[in-house]
């Protein structure tokens, strides 16, 4: 079944973290299975659209690099095997792309980590379930996404999007070391909050 148009998702943000993406990448690549590459897309287009759009600032043209790198998925299928970790994979692709965009865009520019404006998955929920929030999930809510950006992306990539410190040195070009200490600087501006929220109440 040939895919000769790019895949729109009505749902920008119904990825499924939790997907089996080495499975659902083997039966890609072995059996051509287009309900697998479309399970493969819904679950990994919002990350890859939200880690582009911090880099480009444009929520269209994240679209386009988020949707662009995942045709490509399937238009090399019988090659997919070959990659190794199709995560990472995709997401370095992201970052190339998207690097290119700013080069050809000349209104933009990035230098530095510190630039990236990175947005949660989370910030685009059910608006019923934003309401239905704890005021504790709020106010850590609120305390990630005071953090700075350096620190911001590098604890998205992580919990959010799973991605091993390895990879997320890898993707961002930095050292593990670095990835660790923004991680615990993440975590002391979380539990402060906490520990701040908590001791109001009692």
């Amino acid at each position: 079944m040939p895919l000769n148009n790019r895949l729109r998702i009505v749902n920008h943000f119904s990825g499924d973290i939790n997907c089996n993406i080495s499975e659902l990448q083997q039966q890609i690549a072995v059996f051509e299975d287009v309900s697998a590459y479309r399970k493969l897309f819904h679950c990994l287009f919002p990350s890859i659209q939200n880690f582009a759009f911090s880099i480009v600032k444009s929520r269209q043209l994240a679209e386009e690099i988020a949707s662009d790198v995942l045709m490509e998925v399937w238009m090399r299928r019988l090659k997919l095997m070959e990659v190794e970790n199709l995560r990472l994979y995709l997401f370095t692709s992201a970052k190339n792309a998207s690097l290119k965009k700013l080069r050809q865009e000349t209104r933009f520019s990035l230098s530095t980590l510190d630039e990236l404006q990175v947005e949660f998955i989370s910030d685009y929920g059910n608006p019923e379930e934003l309401m239905n929030r704890s005021e504790l999930e709020k106010k850590v809510h609120e305390a990630i996404n005071e953090l700075p950006p350096r620190c911001k992306v590098i604890y998205k990539l992580a919990k959010e999007d799973k991605l091993k410190y390895a990879e997320i040195a890898e993707l961002l070009d930095v050292s593990i070391k670095t990835i660790d200490s923004q991680l615990v600087i993440a975590n002391k501006k979380i539990i402060s909050t906490v520990k701040s929220f908590v001791g109001k109440k009692s």
